[in-house]
């Protein structure tokens, strides 16, 4: 029987974390499903959903205990569903650039969270304006709305945020 196993890693980012860590999930007879890798700061951020059977899961846990070990890393595992589509949900994309300023992650999940709007992805990051050097903030986001929202009465009451916290933002639906 196929199990789904989450994998999170954390360490101090240098070339080759990534081979050392898919390398044991090959050698344990895992499969990569879905992976998130990121730089953040000095620090090297991998999440990784692989498949395998019960003896693949009991190999892997001894594997990558050896690898956080030697490289140095904070490594976890943790058993997960395959996550089906969501029925009656409706994928949307929220685009967002300000100057950046504390809460405004903060005051978006509470919309959200206000609406029953659940968040599926989200990246963000900080950069200096071109031209000013000012500090910009991006945020994009990929969210499950439950399909009895009144799509142009939330766009309205999400253009009235936007617009009372300077943020400049589109949401649009997910085009594949």
């Amino acid at each position: 029987m196929t199990q789904h196993i989450l994998v999170t890693a954390i360490g101090t980012d240098r070339t080759g974390l990534v081979r050392h860590v898919t390398a044991t999930l090959l050698d344990c007879g895992c499969n990569i499903a879905e992976s998130r890798l990121a730089t953040m700061g000095s620090q090297f951020v991998m999440l990784i959903m692989v498949s395998g059977n019960w003896h693949s899961r009991r190999k892997l846990e001894t594997a990558l205990a050896e690898v956080a070990e030697a490289q140095g890393l904070q490594i976890s595992l943790r058993d997960t569903d395959v996550d089906a589509a969501r029925p009656n949900q409706l994928p949307y994309a929220i685009d967002l650039v300000c100057l950046d300023q504390p809460g405004i992650v903060n005051t978006l999940a509470s919309f959200l969270a206000a609406h029953d709007i659940a968040i599926a992805e989200m990246t963000s990051k900080r950069y200096a304006a071109a031209h000013t050097g000012a500090q910009m903030f991006n945020l994009q986001m990929i969210v499950s709305l439950p399909d009895t929202t009144h799509i142009a009465t939330l766009r309205e009451e999400f253009m009235e945020l936007c617009d009372h916290y300077n943020l400049d933002a589109i949401l649009e639906p997910v085009k594949n």
